[in-house]
Protein backbone atom coordinates (compact mmCIF):
# COMPACT_ATOMS: atom_id res chain seq x y z
CA UNK A 1 0.00 0.00 0.00
CA UNK A 2 2.82 2.63 0.79
CA UNK A 3 4.76 1.85 -2.22
CA UNK A 4 1.30 2.03 -4.41
CA UNK A 5 0.92 5.56 -2.55
CA UNK A 6 4.80 6.57 -3.43
CA UNK A 7 4.19 5.08 -6.65
CA UNK A 8 0.93 7.45 -7.32
CA UNK A 9 2.87 10.86 -5.43
CA UNK A 10 5.52 9.96 -8.15
CA UNK A 11 3.34 10.05 -10.81
CA UNK A 12 1.63 12.80 -9.95
CA UNK A 13 4.93 14.99 -9.15
CA UNK A 14 6.17 14.09 -13.11
CA UNK A 15 3.12 15.11 -14.48
CA UNK A 16 2.74 18.38 -12.68
CA UNK A 17 6.35 19.22 -13.97
CA UNK A 18 5.44 18.46 -17.21
CA UNK A 19 2.73 20.52 -17.22
CA UNK A 20 4.95 23.44 -15.68
CA UNK A 21 7.98 22.27 -17.67
CA UNK A 22 5.58 22.68 -21.01
CA UNK A 23 3.96 26.39 -19.60
CA UNK A 24 7.51 27.88 -19.44
CA UNK A 25 8.46 26.35 -22.82
CA UNK A 26 5.20 27.60 -24.44
CA UNK A 27 5.40 31.23 -22.66
CA UNK A 28 8.74 31.09 -23.64
CA UNK A 29 7.99 30.97 -27.40
CA UNK A 30 5.05 33.63 -27.33
CA UNK A 31 7.20 36.64 -28.10
CA UNK A 32 10.40 35.36 -28.97
CA UNK A 33 11.58 35.44 -32.66
CA UNK A 34 13.91 32.44 -31.95
CA UNK A 35 10.94 30.89 -32.27
CA UNK A 36 9.64 31.67 -35.65
CA UNK A 37 9.30 28.41 -36.86
CA UNK A 38 7.29 27.26 -34.54
CA UNK A 39 4.79 29.74 -34.21
CA UNK A 40 4.17 29.65 -37.74
CA UNK A 41 2.37 26.34 -36.97
CA UNK A 42 -0.41 27.96 -35.22
CA UNK A 43 -2.50 31.00 -36.60
CA UNK A 44 -2.42 34.66 -35.63
CA UNK A 45 -6.41 34.12 -34.31
CA UNK A 46 -5.44 31.28 -32.33
CA UNK A 47 -1.87 32.72 -31.25
CA UNK A 48 -3.63 35.91 -30.06
CA UNK A 49 -6.19 33.40 -27.94
CA UNK A 50 -3.74 31.70 -26.39
CA UNK A 51 -1.86 34.60 -25.07
CA UNK A 52 -5.22 36.20 -23.88
CA UNK A 53 -6.72 33.59 -21.87
CA UNK A 54 -3.70 31.46 -21.12
CA UNK A 55 -0.74 34.04 -20.74
CA UNK A 56 -2.68 36.70 -20.30
CA UNK A 57 0.49 38.86 -18.81
CA UNK A 58 2.27 38.51 -21.96
CA UNK A 59 -0.74 39.51 -23.48
CA UNK A 60 -1.04 42.87 -21.01
CA UNK A 61 2.48 42.88 -21.62
CA UNK A 62 2.63 43.26 -25.67
CA UNK A 63 0.07 45.83 -25.75
CA UNK A 64 1.94 47.93 -22.53
CA UNK A 65 4.86 47.45 -24.97
CA UNK A 66 3.37 49.42 -27.81
CA UNK A 67 1.28 51.54 -26.36
CA UNK A 68 4.50 52.82 -24.36
CA UNK A 69 6.18 53.37 -28.58
CA UNK A 70 3.44 55.80 -28.93
CA UNK A 71 3.81 58.64 -26.77
CA UNK A 72 0.40 60.78 -27.94
CA UNK A 73 -1.54 57.70 -26.57
CA UNK A 74 0.52 56.55 -23.16
CA UNK A 75 -1.94 58.95 -20.88
CA UNK A 76 -4.83 58.13 -22.40
CA UNK A 77 -4.76 54.51 -22.96
CA UNK A 78 -2.88 53.25 -20.20
CA UNK A 79 -5.35 55.21 -17.82
CA UNK A 80 -8.07 53.39 -19.46
CA UNK A 81 -6.53 49.97 -19.50
CA UNK A 82 -6.03 50.36 -15.50
CA UNK A 83 -9.97 50.59 -15.10
CA UNK A 84 -10.29 47.43 -17.15
CA UNK A 85 -7.85 45.24 -15.83
CA UNK A 86 -5.12 46.25 -17.89
CA UNK A 87 -6.42 44.85 -21.29
CA UNK A 88 -7.81 47.03 -24.33
CA UNK A 89 -11.50 46.60 -25.24
CA UNK A 90 -12.40 47.12 -28.85
CA UNK A 91 -15.14 49.71 -28.52
CA UNK A 92 -12.37 51.71 -26.89
CA UNK A 93 -9.79 52.01 -29.80
CA UNK A 94 -12.47 52.34 -32.12
CA UNK A 95 -14.31 55.28 -30.91
CA UNK A 96 -11.04 56.55 -30.35
CA UNK A 97 -10.63 56.43 -33.89
CA UNK A 98 -13.86 57.18 -35.27
CA UNK A 99 -13.30 60.43 -32.90
CA UNK A 100 -9.94 61.44 -34.84
CA UNK A 101 -11.66 61.34 -37.97
CA UNK A 102 -14.21 63.16 -37.34
CA UNK A 103 -11.90 66.00 -35.92
CA UNK A 104 -10.28 66.18 -38.99
CA UNK A 105 -6.85 67.04 -37.21
CA UNK A 106 -4.01 66.17 -38.66
CA UNK A 107 -2.30 62.82 -38.33
CA UNK A 108 0.92 62.61 -36.39
CA UNK A 109 3.79 61.86 -37.44
CA UNK A 110 7.58 61.15 -36.85
CA UNK A 111 10.66 58.99 -37.57
CA UNK A 112 10.65 55.93 -35.07
CA UNK A 113 13.88 54.28 -35.82
CA UNK A 114 16.68 53.60 -38.70
CA UNK A 115 17.30 49.55 -38.88
CA UNK A 116 20.02 47.91 -41.13
CA UNK A 117 18.44 45.12 -43.12
CA UNK A 118 20.64 42.52 -44.95
CA UNK A 119 21.32 42.50 -48.21
CA UNK A 120 23.08 45.79 -47.60
CA UNK A 121 19.50 47.56 -47.51
CA UNK A 122 18.00 49.61 -44.61
CA UNK A 123 14.59 50.84 -43.39
CA UNK A 124 13.14 53.92 -42.19
CA UNK A 125 10.62 53.74 -40.38
CA UNK A 126 7.56 56.32 -40.10
CA UNK A 127 5.18 56.17 -37.44
CA UNK A 128 1.74 57.55 -37.10
CA UNK A 129 1.16 58.68 -33.90
CA UNK A 130 -2.69 59.41 -33.51
CA UNK A 131 -5.13 58.03 -35.60
CA UNK A 132 -4.66 54.92 -36.63
CA UNK A 133 -5.94 52.90 -33.05
CA UNK A 134 -7.44 49.37 -34.21
CA UNK A 135 -6.47 46.94 -36.25
CA UNK A 136 -7.19 44.21 -38.10
CA UNK A 137 -4.54 41.65 -36.31
CA UNK A 138 -3.64 43.31 -33.39
CA UNK A 139 -6.23 45.33 -31.42
CA UNK A 140 -3.85 48.21 -31.06
CA UNK A 141 -2.30 50.06 -32.93
CA UNK A 142 -4.48 50.12 -36.00
CA UNK A 143 -3.79 48.93 -39.64
CA UNK A 144 -3.79 50.58 -42.86
CA UNK A 145 -2.84 50.32 -46.77
CA UNK A 146 -0.94 52.72 -48.99
CA UNK A 147 -1.43 54.23 -53.05
CA UNK A 148 -0.06 56.78 -54.67
CA UNK A 149 -1.46 59.97 -56.29
CA UNK A 150 0.42 62.67 -58.45
CA UNK A 151 3.80 62.79 -55.87
CA UNK A 152 1.53 62.28 -52.68
CA UNK A 153 1.74 58.99 -50.17
CA UNK A 154 -2.27 58.06 -49.61
CA UNK A 155 -2.92 56.45 -46.60
CA UNK A 156 -6.33 54.58 -45.25
CA UNK A 157 -6.86 53.09 -42.11
CA UNK A 158 -8.76 49.78 -41.67
CA UNK A 159 -11.69 51.90 -40.03
CA UNK A 160 -11.91 54.82 -42.49
CA UNK A 161 -9.43 57.35 -41.65
CA UNK A 162 -7.91 58.70 -45.21
CA UNK A 163 -4.89 61.05 -45.14
CA UNK A 164 -1.91 62.35 -47.29
CA UNK A 165 1.54 63.74 -47.24
CA UNK A 166 3.91 64.65 -49.70
CA UNK A 167 7.08 64.42 -48.24
CA UNK A 168 7.58 61.62 -45.60
CA UNK A 169 11.27 62.98 -44.97
CA UNK A 170 10.04 66.43 -43.78
CA UNK A 171 9.43 66.08 -40.09
CA UNK A 172 7.64 69.61 -39.63
CA UNK A 173 4.66 68.36 -41.72
CA UNK A 174 1.75 65.88 -40.74
CA UNK A 175 -0.39 64.03 -42.92
CA UNK A 176 -3.40 65.85 -43.57
CA UNK A 177 -6.91 64.05 -42.86
CA UNK A 178 -9.52 63.94 -46.22
CA UNK A 179 -13.14 64.17 -45.03
CA UNK A 180 -14.82 61.08 -46.13
CA UNK A 181 -18.15 59.21 -45.28
CA UNK A 182 -16.66 55.72 -45.17
CA UNK A 183 -17.86 55.16 -41.80
CA UNK A 184 -21.41 55.99 -42.80
CA UNK A 185 -21.26 53.19 -45.45
CA UNK A 186 -19.77 50.34 -43.39
CA UNK A 187 -20.68 50.90 -40.26
CA UNK A 188 -20.15 47.86 -38.62
CA UNK A 189 -22.57 46.33 -35.93
CA UNK A 190 -20.07 44.23 -35.04
CA UNK A 191 -16.96 44.78 -33.35
CA UNK A 192 -14.60 41.97 -34.47
CA UNK A 193 -11.53 42.79 -36.16
CA UNK A 194 -12.37 40.42 -38.95
CA UNK A 195 -14.56 43.12 -41.23
CA UNK A 196 -12.43 46.07 -41.77
CA UNK A 197 -11.28 47.77 -45.12
CA UNK A 198 -9.52 45.87 -47.13
CA UNK A 199 -7.82 47.63 -49.52
CA UNK A 200 -7.36 51.25 -51.27
CA UNK A 201 -6.66 51.47 -54.66
CA UNK A 202 -6.01 55.17 -57.02
CA UNK A 203 -6.99 54.81 -60.86
CA UNK A 204 -8.42 57.43 -63.39
CA UNK A 205 -8.56 59.96 -60.75
CA UNK A 206 -10.64 57.84 -58.98
CA UNK A 207 -10.59 55.93 -55.39
CA UNK A 208 -11.62 52.75 -54.97
CA UNK A 209 -12.28 50.95 -51.39
CA UNK A 210 -13.21 47.54 -50.87
CA UNK A 211 -14.43 46.30 -47.70
CA UNK A 212 -16.20 43.01 -45.80
CA UNK A 213 -19.78 44.28 -46.09
CA UNK A 214 -22.73 42.93 -44.19
CA UNK A 215 -24.90 42.42 -47.50
CA UNK A 216 -28.32 41.00 -45.13
CA UNK A 217 -28.15 40.58 -41.73
CA UNK A 218 -25.06 37.99 -40.25
CA UNK A 219 -24.32 37.50 -44.09
CA UNK A 220 -21.08 38.86 -45.61
CA UNK A 221 -19.44 39.42 -48.61
CA UNK A 222 -16.92 42.00 -50.36
CA UNK A 223 -18.03 45.52 -51.89
CA UNK A 224 -16.06 48.41 -53.62
CA UNK A 225 -16.80 51.52 -52.72
CA UNK A 226 -15.48 54.70 -55.25
CA UNK A 227 -15.26 58.30 -55.19
CA UNK A 228 -13.39 60.96 -56.98
CA UNK A 229 -10.10 61.93 -56.26
CA UNK A 230 -10.18 65.01 -53.57
CA UNK A 231 -8.14 66.41 -51.09
CA UNK A 232 -10.76 67.91 -49.12
CA UNK A 233 -13.88 65.99 -49.16
CA UNK A 234 -14.50 62.36 -50.45
CA UNK A 235 -18.38 60.95 -50.43
CA UNK A 236 -18.01 57.58 -51.50
CA UNK A 237 -20.60 55.33 -52.90
CA UNK A 238 -21.14 51.52 -53.89
CA UNK A 239 -19.84 50.58 -57.16
CA UNK A 240 -19.47 46.97 -56.67
CA UNK A 241 -21.60 44.45 -55.09
CA UNK A 242 -23.15 41.29 -54.50
CA UNK A 243 -26.53 39.18 -53.48
CA UNK A 244 -24.52 36.44 -52.46
CA UNK A 245 -23.06 36.25 -48.99
CA UNK A 246 -21.73 34.02 -46.75
CA UNK A 247 -23.53 33.30 -43.41
CA UNK A 248 -21.26 34.00 -39.85
CA UNK A 249 -23.12 31.10 -38.12
CA UNK A 250 -25.99 29.82 -40.89
CA UNK A 251 -23.32 28.08 -43.78
CA UNK A 252 -23.03 24.41 -45.25
CA UNK A 253 -19.71 23.62 -43.25
CA UNK A 254 -20.59 25.46 -39.94
CA UNK A 255 -17.53 27.28 -40.16
CA UNK A 256 -16.88 31.43 -40.64
CA UNK A 257 -13.76 33.41 -41.00
CA UNK A 258 -14.50 37.15 -42.31
CA UNK A 259 -10.77 37.77 -42.10
CA UNK A 260 -10.56 35.45 -45.25
CA UNK A 261 -11.93 37.73 -47.37
CA UNK A 262 -9.65 38.79 -49.41
CA UNK A 263 -10.55 42.28 -51.10
CA UNK A 264 -7.12 42.98 -52.97
CA UNK A 265 -7.43 45.41 -56.33
CA UNK A 266 -5.12 46.27 -59.19
CA UNK A 267 -5.91 47.61 -62.55
CA UNK A 268 -6.39 45.58 -65.84
CA UNK A 269 -7.40 48.18 -68.53
CA UNK A 270 -8.69 51.59 -68.80
CA UNK A 271 -12.33 50.02 -68.03
CA UNK A 272 -11.73 47.23 -65.58
CA UNK A 273 -10.33 46.66 -62.04
CA UNK A 274 -9.36 43.26 -60.31
CA UNK A 275 -10.77 42.40 -57.12
CA UNK A 276 -9.73 39.30 -55.21
CA UNK A 277 -12.42 37.41 -53.11
CA UNK A 278 -12.06 34.93 -50.59
CA UNK A 279 -14.09 32.43 -49.20
CA UNK A 280 -15.05 33.44 -45.66
CA UNK A 281 -13.68 29.68 -44.95
CA UNK A 282 -17.02 28.01 -46.92
CA UNK A 283 -14.37 25.97 -48.84
CA UNK A 284 -16.89 24.64 -51.50
CA UNK A 285 -17.58 28.60 -52.90
CA UNK A 286 -14.03 28.03 -54.02
CA UNK A 287 -14.64 25.58 -56.74
CA UNK A 288 -18.17 26.72 -57.82
CA UNK A 289 -18.26 28.63 -61.10
CA UNK A 290 -21.44 30.56 -59.89
CA UNK A 291 -20.03 31.55 -56.83
CA UNK A 292 -17.66 34.79 -56.63
CA UNK A 293 -16.19 33.80 -53.61
CA UNK A 294 -12.65 32.10 -53.58
CA UNK A 295 -12.35 34.01 -57.24
CA UNK A 296 -10.52 36.29 -59.02
CA UNK A 297 -12.98 38.62 -60.52
CA UNK A 298 -12.51 41.54 -63.32
CA UNK A 299 -15.04 44.74 -62.38
CA UNK A 300 -16.29 47.32 -65.04
CA UNK A 301 -14.94 50.77 -63.18
CA UNK A 302 -18.39 52.21 -64.50
CA UNK A 303 -21.46 50.21 -64.35
CA UNK A 304 -20.34 47.43 -61.83
CA UNK A 305 -20.55 44.51 -63.65
CA UNK A 306 -17.88 41.57 -63.15
CA UNK A 307 -16.80 38.19 -64.70
CA UNK A 308 -14.71 35.64 -63.49
CA UNK A 309 -11.37 35.19 -64.22
CA UNK A 310 -9.86 32.54 -62.07
CA UNK A 311 -11.29 30.51 -58.93
CA UNK A 312 -9.60 27.91 -56.64
CA UNK A 313 -8.63 30.66 -54.44
CA UNK A 314 -8.63 30.81 -50.40
CA UNK A 315 -8.11 34.31 -49.38
CA UNK A 316 -6.12 36.49 -52.13
CA UNK A 317 -4.16 38.83 -50.56
CA UNK A 318 -1.82 40.25 -53.53
CA UNK A 319 -2.37 41.00 -57.43
CA UNK A 320 -0.21 42.36 -59.62
CA UNK A 321 -0.65 42.89 -63.46
CA UNK A 322 2.32 42.67 -65.09
CA UNK A 323 1.86 44.41 -68.78
CA UNK A 324 5.64 43.68 -69.98
CA UNK A 325 4.82 39.58 -69.45
CA UNK A 326 1.23 39.69 -69.92
CA UNK A 327 0.35 37.62 -66.82
CA UNK A 328 -0.86 38.40 -62.88
CA UNK A 329 0.48 37.56 -59.88
CA UNK A 330 -1.75 36.69 -57.20
CA UNK A 331 -0.29 35.82 -53.57
CA UNK A 332 -2.86 34.50 -51.56
CA UNK A 333 -2.81 32.91 -47.58
CA UNK A 334 -2.81 29.00 -47.47
CA UNK A 335 -4.39 26.90 -44.81
CA UNK A 336 -1.50 25.34 -41.78
CA UNK A 337 0.86 25.79 -44.67
CA UNK A 338 0.64 26.28 -48.16
CA UNK A 339 0.40 29.75 -48.92
CA UNK A 340 0.80 30.60 -52.84
CA UNK A 341 2.59 32.86 -55.41
CA UNK A 342 0.35 32.00 -58.67
CA UNK A 343 0.30 32.93 -62.01
CA UNK A 344 -2.92 33.75 -63.86
CA UNK A 345 -2.06 34.02 -68.18
CA UNK A 346 -3.28 37.14 -69.23
CA UNK A 347 -4.21 35.88 -72.83
CA UNK A 348 -6.58 33.07 -71.24
CA UNK A 349 -8.27 35.92 -69.38
CA UNK A 350 -9.25 37.31 -72.93
CA UNK A 351 -10.45 34.17 -74.11
CA UNK A 352 -12.94 33.75 -72.06
CA UNK A 353 -11.16 30.67 -70.11
CA UNK A 354 -11.45 30.34 -66.23
CA UNK A 355 -8.11 29.22 -64.63
CA UNK A 356 -8.64 26.85 -61.60
CA UNK A 357 -5.62 26.83 -58.73
CA UNK A 358 -7.20 24.16 -56.89
CA UNK A 359 -8.87 25.03 -53.58
CA UNK A 360 -9.86 23.21 -51.61
CA UNK A 361 -9.02 20.15 -53.37
CA UNK A 362 -5.09 20.78 -53.74
CA UNK A 363 -2.80 22.58 -51.27
CA UNK A 364 0.55 21.89 -50.17
CA UNK A 365 -0.70 22.30 -46.82
CA UNK A 366 -2.66 21.23 -44.04
CA UNK A 367 -6.54 21.96 -42.35
CA UNK A 368 -5.79 23.46 -38.59
CA UNK A 369 -4.43 20.38 -36.14
CA UNK A 370 -3.76 18.48 -39.65
CA UNK A 371 -5.19 14.91 -40.11
CA UNK A 372 -6.49 14.51 -36.22
CA UNK A 373 -9.80 12.24 -36.13
CA UNK A 374 -11.57 15.60 -35.68
CA UNK A 375 -10.77 16.66 -39.00
CA UNK A 376 -11.65 12.89 -41.10
CA UNK A 377 -14.97 13.98 -42.39
CA UNK A 378 -13.56 17.60 -43.66
CA UNK A 379 -10.18 15.82 -45.34
CA UNK A 380 -13.12 13.55 -47.16
CA UNK A 381 -14.78 16.46 -48.52
CA UNK A 382 -11.67 18.55 -49.26
CA UNK A 383 -8.50 16.36 -49.37
CA UNK A 384 -5.84 18.91 -49.89
CA UNK A 385 -3.82 16.79 -52.28
CA UNK A 386 -0.28 17.81 -52.66
CA UNK A 387 0.17 18.06 -56.73
CA UNK A 388 -2.47 20.57 -58.32
CA UNK A 389 -1.56 19.50 -61.62
CA UNK A 390 -2.66 15.77 -61.08
CA UNK A 391 -5.81 16.94 -60.55
CA UNK A 392 -6.31 19.06 -63.53
CA UNK A 393 -5.46 22.56 -61.39
CA UNK A 394 -2.55 24.64 -62.02
CA UNK A 395 0.65 24.46 -59.86
CA UNK A 396 1.77 27.18 -58.01
CA UNK A 397 5.10 29.33 -58.77
CA UNK A 398 5.76 28.84 -55.12
CA UNK A 399 4.59 27.54 -52.00
CA UNK A 400 4.81 27.88 -48.28
CA UNK A 401 5.50 26.11 -45.68
CA UNK A 402 5.30 26.78 -42.93
CA UNK A 403 2.86 29.16 -43.88
CA UNK A 404 5.01 32.71 -43.88
CA UNK A 405 1.22 35.19 -44.03
CA UNK A 406 2.10 36.03 -47.69
CA UNK A 407 0.64 39.71 -48.41
CA UNK A 408 1.29 42.03 -51.55
CA UNK A 409 3.23 42.00 -53.88
CA UNK A 410 5.33 44.63 -56.67
CA UNK A 411 7.42 44.46 -59.61
CA UNK A 412 10.63 46.20 -58.72
CA UNK A 413 12.25 45.76 -62.03
CA UNK A 414 12.33 43.81 -65.27
CA UNK A 415 10.95 40.40 -64.05
CA UNK A 416 11.84 41.30 -60.66
CA UNK A 417 9.78 41.22 -57.70
CA UNK A 418 8.71 41.62 -54.19
CA UNK A 419 6.38 39.84 -51.86
CA UNK A 420 5.73 40.99 -48.24
CA UNK A 421 4.93 38.79 -45.51
CA UNK A 422 2.83 39.25 -41.80
CA UNK A 423 3.56 36.23 -39.61
CA UNK A 424 7.40 35.94 -41.15
CA UNK A 425 7.65 39.72 -40.69
CA UNK A 426 9.82 39.54 -44.13
CA UNK A 427 10.03 40.34 -47.55
CA UNK A 428 11.18 38.13 -50.64
CA UNK A 429 12.75 39.56 -53.49
CA UNK A 430 13.19 36.87 -56.61
CA UNK A 431 12.86 36.58 -60.09
CA UNK A 432 10.82 34.95 -62.35
CA UNK A 433 12.57 33.34 -65.89
CA UNK A 434 11.78 32.86 -69.49
CA UNK A 435 10.16 29.56 -68.18
CA UNK A 436 8.03 31.21 -66.11
CA UNK A 437 9.84 29.98 -63.02
CA UNK A 438 10.80 31.39 -59.31
CA UNK A 439 14.93 31.98 -59.28
CA UNK A 440 16.98 33.99 -57.06
CA UNK A 441 14.51 33.76 -54.13
CA UNK A 442 15.67 35.95 -51.34
CA UNK A 443 14.53 36.61 -47.87
CA UNK A 444 14.88 39.98 -45.96
CA UNK A 445 13.65 40.14 -42.31
CA UNK A 446 12.08 43.56 -41.19
CA UNK A 447 10.95 42.43 -37.77
CA UNK A 448 7.34 43.64 -38.48
CA UNK A 449 4.13 42.45 -40.08
CA UNK A 450 3.79 44.41 -43.71
CA UNK A 451 0.14 44.60 -44.25
CA UNK A 452 1.13 46.45 -47.04
CA UNK A 453 3.69 47.13 -49.70
CA UNK A 454 3.90 49.77 -52.62
CA UNK A 455 7.03 50.89 -55.23
CA UNK A 456 7.54 54.00 -56.37
CA UNK A 457 10.67 56.21 -57.58
CA UNK A 458 12.67 52.69 -56.61
CA UNK A 459 11.80 53.13 -53.24
CA UNK A 460 9.50 50.02 -51.36
CA UNK A 461 6.83 51.26 -49.10
CA UNK A 462 5.20 49.06 -46.24
CA UNK A 463 2.79 49.25 -44.02
CA UNK A 464 4.08 47.94 -40.60
CA UNK A 465 0.91 47.21 -38.79
CA UNK A 466 2.86 45.89 -35.34
CA UNK A 467 3.78 49.77 -34.42
CA UNK A 468 1.76 51.61 -37.29
CA UNK A 469 4.47 52.46 -38.92
CA UNK A 470 5.50 53.63 -42.86
CA UNK A 471 8.27 51.83 -43.64
CA UNK A 472 10.34 53.20 -46.36
CA UNK A 473 13.36 51.05 -48.51
CA UNK A 474 15.36 52.81 -51.17
CA UNK A 475 16.60 50.39 -53.78
CA UNK A 476 19.86 51.11 -54.99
Amino acid sequence: MILKKYKIKTLILLISTIIISGYLLISTIIGNNKFQNLKLLVNDEQRQLIKKYIFPYKYISQQQKTIDRIPGLEKSITNYTKSIGGILKPEMLLNLELSKKESGEDITINLLEKIKLSKNLSLKKYQLQSGFYYGINNSFPGSGFLDFYEDNVIILSSRGILAFKKDLENHEENLKQIKNNIHEITNYSDLTKWFSLKDIFIFKNKVFISHTAEIKKDCWNIEILFAEMNFRNMEFKKIFSSNECIHSTNNIDQEFNGGQSGGRMVSFDDNHILLSIGDFRSRFLAQDKKSINGKIIKVNIYDGKHEVISMGHRNPQGLIFDKENNFILETEHGPQGGDEINLIDVNKVNKGKIQNYGWAISSAGEHYLGKIDTNKKKYEKYPLYKSHNEYGFIEPLKSFVPSIGISEIVKIGHNKYVVSSMRDMSLYFFEINEKKQIINLNRVEVFERVRDLKFKNNQLLLFMEDTASIGVINLN
